[in-house]
């Protein structure tokens, strides 16, 4: 199993930038698929990026371009870069881990919010 701790939300101006984190413990960081999703108030929770084990990437139309996932396995963490924040953008941003048999770890969440 996997813990996942978020931190870096918080309240930005529209075309400002933030830097999420997500730290993991509590197995062997490398062989999860990790990813970020988010969750907007009345809407579905939505995959934002991922990164695999191979640091393959993948992003939603909605922010490629904008956001940037990365990894750093030897201190077992995952981050996204975001950039020329919308206020669309604004939601509860979730750590997510996968395992190779396909179990899936979330965090507690980190509020993003987006507004003038």
């Amino acid at each position: 199993q996997v813990q996942l701790v978020e931190s870096g939300g918080g309240l930005v101006q529209p075309g400002g930038s933030l830097r999420l984190s997500c730290a993991a413990s509590g197995s062997i960081f490398s062989i999860y698929v990790m990813g970020w999703y988010r969750q907007a108030t009345g809407k579905q929770r939505e995959l934002v990026a991922r990164i695999t084990t191979g640091g393959t990437t993948n992003y939603a139309g909605s922010v490629k371009g904008r956001f940037t996932i990365s990894r750093d396995n030897a201190k077992k963490m995952v981050s996204l870069q975001m950039n020329s924040l919308k206020p669309e953008d604004t939601a509860v941003y979730y750590c997510n881990a996968e395992s190779p048999l396909l179990n899936n770890y979330w965090g507690q969440g980190t509020q993003v919010t987006v507004s003038s």
